[in-house]
């Protein structure tokens, strides 16, 4: 059976999101009763008859992108749940069904997540946290990985490749730069497309997969690749970072996180190390080259 791609402005109806794989449902807060055998914190998993249930406690001002940190945490680290298109489809579900409207759901969640990132960059305490647990995948530790790839932008224009929600995008473009979002998924494209503008911000959108961009050469000053290149099977990858030094005019910036094994919930294919980014950068003709680690492994190529 073909089952629908995830839509991430589906409307919701009677606070209950369902899309041929998964059915997740908002408890009303004056409620009492709790769902299924699989009891966590912040959500019940139940099997109601064919269809999976995810029920869940959270409202606008508590969701923000460390939903999947709690995701990872509560139900797919202990094995309730498995894979990384499943754990797309509940994180959607989860957020859409905090509002009446997508829009309103997805506008809380955005700025709650550039506000808690704003926040951890800063250091200071982050009102309405849902305190998960450090590791891949909290605010509070990819903050510091998007202060590094904003701190290694050189020049006006900058290609993100492998956007994904685009906080980073946005964080560069309310900078002043021109900035051009590309990911492979056209849904979150769109999403984003629809949020910039309620922040102020003027980013673009293009779907595509990052090796293979419709663009010219030397497109961009800055071409970034942050935690994208651990999604993709080597190959694949190389072939993202030659697209990557077609389209930068001056810089490549590739951040990847450095992991014992590859984290499945969130789509890592395998585990990228220093050894490979210097790799990479010895094979980049023409391009310097320079390794460092900082919250993960970071691979600067400048040209000439």
């Amino acid at each position: 059976m073909t089952v629908a791609p995830i839509d991430a402005l589906a409307p919701v109806v009677g606070s209950c999101y369902r899309d041929g794989v998964v059915t997740v449902r908002r408890r009303r807060p004056d409620s009492r009763m709790r769902l299924g055998a699989v009891r966590t914190p912040h959500f019940d998993l139940v099997h109601d008859g064919t269809d999976l249930v995810v029920e869940h406690g959270l409202g606008l001002g508590e969701v923000d992108d460390d939903l999947a940190g709690l995701l990872s945490d509560e139900l797919f680290e202990p094995g309730w749940l498995r894979g990384s298109e499943l754990f797309e489809r509940v994180f959607t579900g989860v957020v859409l069904t905090c509002a009446d409207e997508p829009e309103v759901a997805w506008e809380a969640f955005y700025a709650n997540t550039l506000a808690a990132v704003g926040a951890a960059a800063r250091a200071e305490p982050r009102p309405n946290s849902n305190a998960a647990p450090a590791g891949h995948g909290c605010i509070r530790d990819y903050a510091p990985v998007y202060a590094r790839a904003e701190s290694l932008v050189s020049g006006r224009s900058v290609l993100e490749l492998g956007s994904c929600f685009g906080f980073l995008a946005l964080r560069v473009a309310a900078d002043g730069r021109a900035v051009t979002a590309s990911d492979v998924s056209g849904g979150t494209m769109r999403l984003l497309g629809a949020m910039a503008p309620r922040f102020g911000v003027d980013v673009a959108t293009l779907t595509c997969d990052a090796a293979h961009v419709p663009l010219p050469d030397d497109s961009a000053d800055t071409v970034l690749a942050v935690h994208l290149l651990e999604h993709l099977e080597p190959d694949h990858a190389a072939q993202v970072l030659r697209e990557a030094c077609r389209l930068a005019r001056s810089r490549v910036v590739v951040g990847v996180p450095l992991e014992d094994s590859p984290s499945e919930q969130y789509g890592h294919l395998w585990a990228v190390t220093l050894r490979v980014l210097r790799e990479w950068g010895a094979a980049a003709e023409g391009w310097r080259a320079e390794v460092t680690e900082h919250h993960g492994g970071w691979l600067v190529l400048d040209r000439g």
